[in-house]
């Protein structure tokens, strides 16, 4: 039995790797540290709330008391406690450098005096851009160069995890994966706002051009993928994480959405482009197939229709989500 500290565990990943990890590994028990903002919702892990094995305590990862006392009492910490959305990074970076640098950090210094595992949940935007033209995909080799304050803070939080691997060995693996999509995801992000722009009879917004490709990886895909990390993993390795998207751009994106929910495609509205954007990310998930066995298992467009019904049978739940989420951009002037 293994006794996990998962941080960010109400967040869209973690709160789904809980479920997936308590439904897998029954005999382990899990503590979710999470600080509540705006992208933690307790109302994720409904499914798990009365389960013996999981404990919540409200808490942020910044604060090196409560981190030292749960790392204490834990075998494995599994770090998905970030601040995730470029747009939020844009219009304020230093609550990403708060959370993702010094929050790795704190924990990272409380791992190393108890010397157990962490496993860090990194994504594929570190390594910055790839052209359109280019057969080119990430690799575990690929030199990090990312363009926002988002990226740029979690390539610090990645640095961080091995430096403290090298000099003070630590018992570390990292996972880099590509754009997540699946159910209790913030409607803020691509793909939940524009299934639930387009519930509300809203056009679905397209950055510039709409020619910006993304690598589209299931949430429960990747979270397979971490688990077979934990089990198999190689300390002090990399793994890249991707999907079956096979370079899928954002406005072929939209009107896959348009055609599953029966609209005409006169619903696209193409707005300003955002400073910084990466034209395409495309990830080589060959290591992790070849060590560890893993692969994705749903096509992106069999999993995007499953995600589709879950929004339209989950508004409760997006509803005041969205609204909050609408009422910032809106005093940003975004």
């Amino acid at each position: 039995m293994s006794k996990l500290l998962v941080t960010g565990g109400a967040g869209f990943i973690g709160s789904n790797f809980i479920s997936y990890w308590l439904s897998q590994h029954p005999e382990d028990s899990i503590t979710n540290l999470d600080a509540l903002t705006y992208a933690g919702n307790e109302a994720n892990l409904a499914d798990v709330q009365d389960n013996s094995k999981y404990s919540f305590l409200k808490g942020n990862i910044l604060d090196k008391e409560i981190v030292g006392r749960l790392v204490g009492e834990a075998d494995i910490v599994v770090h998905f406690a970030a601040e995730s959305h470029v747009d939020r990074s844009i219009l304020g970076p230093e609550a990403f450098v708060e959370t993702n640098v010094k929050g790795t950090f704190v924990l990272l210094d409380a791992v190393r005096q108890r010397k157990i595992h962490f496993h860090h949940i990194s994504t594929d935007e570190v390594f910055g851009a790839l052209a359109l033209d280019s057969a080119e995909k990430f690799t575990e080799a690929t030199p990090y160069y990312p363009h926002s304050p988002y990226s740029a803070s979690k390539a610090a939080s990645d640095h961080l995890v091995r430096a403290y691997g090298d000099t003070y060995g630590l018992a570390y693996t990292i996972t880099n994966c590509s754009n997540n999509f699946g159910p209790y995801q913030h409607p803020e992000k691509f793909i939940p706002r524009m299934i639930t722009n387009l519930s509300d009879g809203q056009p679905v917004k397209v950055y510039g051009d709409g020619k910006y490709v993304r690598d589209w990886l299931h949430v429960l895909d990747h979270c397979r993928a971490i688990d077979a990390v934990l089990q198999s993993g190689k300390s002090g390795e990399t793994y890249l994480v991707g999907g079956m998207s096979n370079d899928v751009n954002n406005l072929e994106v939209a009107k896959l959405l348009l055609q599953h929910m029966n609209l005409s495609e006169d619903k696209i509205e193409f707005v300003k482009d955002r400073p910084g954007h990466d034209r395409r990310y495309a990830v080589d998930w060959s290591r992790i197939n070849k060590d560890l066995g893993w692969e994705p298992e749903h096509s992106f467009e069999e999993w995007l229709k499953e995600t589709i019904t879950w929004y339209q049978q989950n508004e409760a739940w997006w509803r005041p989500l969205k609204e909050e989420a609408e009422q910032l951009y809106v005093k940003s002037g975004q």
